[in-house]
């Protein structure tokens, strides 16, 4: 309702919601072109996408320090 767009690791906070896999290539993808701006009908705030985007730098980081 107040058309912010955070992560819900439970999946159950009220508003619309996209489901992804905890990859972060899926993440990349999902911000990259558009994908999430269409699944939740909306422009997330830029202050809003840089959050999703540093969520998706740690997934990243963590499946790199996996590989190690």
């Amino acid at each position: 309702p107040d058309q912010h767009v955070v992560v819900d690791p439970t999946g159950r906070a009220n508003g619309r919601g996209a489901y992804l896999h905890r990859l972060g290539s899926c993440w990349e993808k999902a911000l990259k072109g558009g994908t999430m701006n269409y699944a939740l009908k909306i422009t997330p705030a830029p202050e809003d996408m840089e959050a999703l985007r540093a969520f998706a730098m740690s997934l990243l980081a963590d499946e790199e320090s996996d590989l190690q």
